[in-house]
């Protein structure tokens, strides 16, 4: 059935809470009653559902009890938990390759315990030490994937194909983050990983956002959007005020809520919509009040969805993007050609 604008699943990020306490000992070794304060926050902002990011309380390195302990704190706050996020853990990073790979296996097995439906992976790594001394880390390059690697390529498609599978085994829907310098980071290489991947229930998170921020030139995101919307299953959405001197190279980037900033995100739904995209958002924000203006970004959403099923999409738009899933499916997708 159809989603509509008062059903459709938005989920709040917790970009915002702290994966150390005040005393310096872990969120993941606190007890259950703070976990709970902390998903009644989310609750008193407005939200019924919540993606357990992981840069707060990594799911797949609670034990057993500990993920019902987990599950009962969100449910006794009136959230549904149908998404999980592991933030910086690439499999083929050179150090920790293996090691999060193992990680990225327990993740699923946790959200199999928990009845989550959807896990995000990426290929983005952890932040450098310059990029934790700057106010916003995106204005300083971070890790970059080797461009032209064949074989570290091969190795990003077999360990997220290895993952796929698993997650399939669960029953779990399984998304990609698109992420700067990453193979995820640019349209045409993420299409080519989903599609050399080749499973179906392996798809793309277009947040965009990661790549909007950029203080240099950057891809169109309105042709970026075109080329990913057909392979999304899940969304990250936030967005940013952006100004280009490219005269003097001068670019900037600062947070905006949703409504405000580079990104068009009423045309994005509705392209979104128009390539058949069911799947569920996730509002998130970087600064002050990340919980309230992801709040905000919710709202905005809601007002923008579709008020009812019977979806008020340009015939022109619904037809070229109908050729545009067909071949998606059938393997000639130009979007990767």
């Amino acid at each position: 059935m159809a989603l509509s604008r008062a059903d459709w699943p938005i989920t709040a990020a917790l970009l915002q809470f702290d994966g150390v306490r005040a005393d310096g000992s872990r969120a993941q070794d606190a007890p259950q009653s703070e976990w709970l304060n902390a998903f009644r926050e989310v609750a008193d902002a407005g939200f019924t559902h919540v993606d357990l990011t992981d840069g707060w309380v990594r799911a797949g390195d609670l034990d057993s009890a500990r993920l019902d302990e987990l599950k009962a704190a969100y449910t006794e706050a009136g959230l549904e938990a149908p998404a999980i996020s592991a933030i910086r853990r690439s499999v083929i990073d050179a150090e920790h390759g293996d090691e999060n790979l193992a990680y990225s296996h327990r993740t699923l097995d946790a959200a199999a315990q928990l009845g989550v439906g959807v896990v995000s992976f990426g290929l983005h790594q952890a932040l450098t030490p310059e990029q934790q001394r700057q106010l916003w880390f995106w204005t300083v390059d971070g890790h970059k994937d080797p461009v032209g690697d064949k074989a570290m390529w091969s190795k990003a498609v077999d360990r997220l194909t290895e993952l796929g599978r698993h997650a399939a085994d669960l029953g779990i829907v399984m998304t990609l983050e698109m992420y700067e310098d990453t193979y995820l980071g640019t349209g045409d290489s993420a299409v080519q990983l989903v599609r050399d991947i080749g499973l179906y229930n392996v798809g793309l998170n277009p947040d965009i956002g990661n790549l909007v921020r950029l203080h240099r030139p950057i891809e169109s995101w309105r042709e970026l959007l075109h080329k990913v919307l057909p392979y999304t299953n899940y969304w990250h959405v936030k967005n940013y005020f952006r100004d280009e001197d490219p005269q003097r190279g001068t670019y900037v980037a600062l947070p905006a809520p949703m409504e405000f900033g580079i990104i068009n995100y009423r045309q994005a739904v509705k392209e979104a919509i128009s390539f058949g995209f069911q799947g569920m958002f996730c509002t998130e924000h970087y600064g002050g009040d990340g919980l309230s203006v992801s709040a905000t970004n919710r709202d905005y959403l809601r007002r923008i969805l579709p008020e009812s099923s019977d979806y008020d999409v340009p015939a022109s738009l619904v037809a070229q993007n109908a050729g545009d899933v067909r071949a998606r499916v059938t393997g000639t997708s130009n979007a990767a050609s």
